[in-house]
C-alpha cells in the first residue's frame, strides 16, 4: 500500500514504517556521533519506551552504553490493511538497529499499570538480563485501570478553581484563535493524579525490589515538565500540575526505598518539544511554536533524543547538578530569561497573520509529522510499502 499521512489536530491515524524506522536512525546516530555520556547503566528498564522521551532513553544507553534494555509499552500491531502504531515501528526499528550491534534488546507489549505486565517484566529480567541499574518511568496515558481496586480513572487537561482562555493554535487550520477551558472538578483532579501522578512508578520499584531484579545502587528517574507562567493555569497549576507534584512525592519515597543499598531516584524536568503527549495539551503547540523559533536561532535548541542525550552525560554522574528541590533540569535552557523574555514578547503580538513571522509553525508541523514516520529524507513516501513489521515480544 500507499501510506500518507491522515492527521485531525493532534491525532495522526497512520504511521510509515520506513519512516519511523529513518527517524529511530537519525537519533542513533546522534548517540554514536556524541562523546560517551558521564552515566553508562549495563541493564536498563524503560516504562513506556515506544516514542518520544522514553524512545530516547533506550536509545541513549543502549548505542553509547551498550547496554541490555528492556522496554515496557502498549501499540497497536499492524495488519494486512492497516499500519501499525508509530511506538510499534519504532520499537521494531530499534530492536533491529540493536540486535545488529549484538545488544540485548526485547519488549512487552500491554498495560504497564497491570500487575501482570509488571510480573512479565520481572521474569524476563530473572531469565535474560540479571538485575537491572536503570529504570526510566516515561509513560503518557490517557486512562490507568488501579491493579487493586480494578477502578478506571481517566485523566484531562483542565484548570483548577476556574475557568481559563488563552491564545491558542488550531494546528489542522494554523489559525490563531482562544480556548476557554472549565474548571476541573474534585472527581477529575483524583483521576488525573491517579493516572498521570507517581503511584505507578512506585508500585513497580517495589515490583523490582521485592523480586530481587534491582540492582543495588540502581538509579530511576520519571519525566516532568515546569514550563513558563504563561501555560501555568493549565499546566503546572492544572491538573497535570497536580499529577506531577504526585510523581514528585513519590519520587522522594522511592529515594528513600533505593537510598540504603546505594540508589538514587529523580524527576528530570524536561524541555518542550513536540510528542503525542504535548500535542494534546492545549495552548502548548503555540508556546512550541514560538519556542523553537527563539532556540534555533540561538542555537539552543534539542529534541528528545539530544535532552537525553545530556541528561545521561551531564546529570546522571556522580554529583549530579540539582535545583533546589532536588530535580534535574535539563530545560535550563529553555527556561533562560532572555529565551522566555523573546517568548513573552512574541506571545503578546502572535495572530494568525503573523504566526510564521513570529514563530517556527513550519518545524512544529515538521516534528509533529516525523513522530509518525513522515518528512524523513530519503524516504521514498510515493513508493509502495509494506505495513508488516515483526517484534521481539516477551509473552
Amino acid at each position: 500500500m500507499i501510506i500518507a499521512p491522515k492527521t485531525r489536530g493532534f491525532i495522526c491515524t497512520t504511521a510509515h514504517p520506513v519512516g519511523c524506522a529513518a527517524h529511530v536512525q537519525e537519533q542513533i546516530d546522534h548517540v554514536k556521533s556524541s562523546p560517551p555520556p558521564a552515566y553508562l547503566p549495563r541493564n536498563v528498564l524503560v516504562i513506556g519506551s515506544s516514542t518520544g522521551y522514553g524512545l530516547a532513553s533506550r536509545i541513549v544507553p543502549a548505542f553509547s552504553a551498550q547496554a541490555a534494555t528492556l522496554g515496557v509499552f502498549f501499540e497497536k500491531a499492524p495488519t494486512e490493511r492497516k499500519t501499525a502504531s508509530a511506538g510499534w515501528y519504532n520499537s521494531a526499528a530499534f530492536q533491529s538497529a540493536a540486535v545488529a550491534e549484538g545488544l540485548y534488546a526485547r519488549s512487552i507489549n500491554g498495560d504497564a499499570f497491570s500487575r501482570e505486565i509488571k510480573q512479565r517484566a520481572i521474569g524476563e529480567i530473572k531469565a535474560s538480563m540479571g538485575p537491572v541499574d536503570c529504570v526510566v518511568y516515561s509513560l503518557a496515558s490517557p486512562r490507568r485501570t488501579d491493579p487493586r481496586s480494578g477502578e478506571v480513572y481517566r485523566s484531562c487537561l483542565k484548570p483548577i478553581g476556574q475557568s481559563y482562555s488563552q491564545k491558542n493554535i488550531n494546528t489542522d487550520k494554523a489559525l490563531v484563535d482562544e480556548v476557554i477551558i472549565d474548571a476541573a472538578s474534585e472527581e477529575e483532579i483524583t483521576s488525573t493524579v491517579k493516572v498521570m501522578g507517581g503511584e505507578d512508578w512506585e508500585l513497580w520499584i517495589d515490583a523490582l525490589m521485592e523480586a530481587g531484579v534491582l540492582a543495588d545502587g540502581a538509579t530511576s528517574v520519571a519525566y516532568s515538565y515546569i514550563g513558563p507562567q504563561l501555560t501555568w493555569p493549565i499546566y503546572r497549576d492544572g491538573t497535570i500540575g497536580m499529577a506531577k507534584n504526585h510523581l514528585e512525592q513519590s519520587c522522594a519515597r522511592i529515594r528513600g526505598k533505593l537510598e540504603p543499598k546505594g540508589g538514587r531516584a529523580f524527576v528530570s524536568v524536561n524541555k518542550a518539544v513536540v510528542t503525542q503527549a504535548s500535542s494534546a495539551i492545549p495552548v502548548v503547540p503555540l508556546y512550541i511554536s514560538i519556542l523553537f523559533k527563539k532556540m534555533k536561532e540561538e542555537g539552543l535548541h534539542e529534541d528528545c533524543i539530544g535532552q537525553i542525550q545530556r541528561m545521561f552525560a551531564d546529570h546522571l554522574g556522580d554529583s549530579p547538578p540539582c535545583d533546589k528541590a532536588g530535580r534535574i533540569r535539563i530545560d535550563d535552557l529553555e527556561m533562560r530569561e532572555d529565551v522566555q523574555a523573546a517568548v513573552a514578547a512574541a506571545w503578546e503580538r502572535i495572530t494568525t497573520e503573523n504566526l510564521r513571522e513570529l514563530s517556527d509553525f513550519e518545524g512544529y508541523q515538521d516534528n509533529f509529522l516525523k513522530l509518525f514516520g513522515f518528512g524523513l529524507q530519503g524516504v521514498d513516501y510515493g513508493a509502495e510499502c509494506d505495513p508488516m513489521r515483526s517484534l521481539d515480544l516477551v509473552e
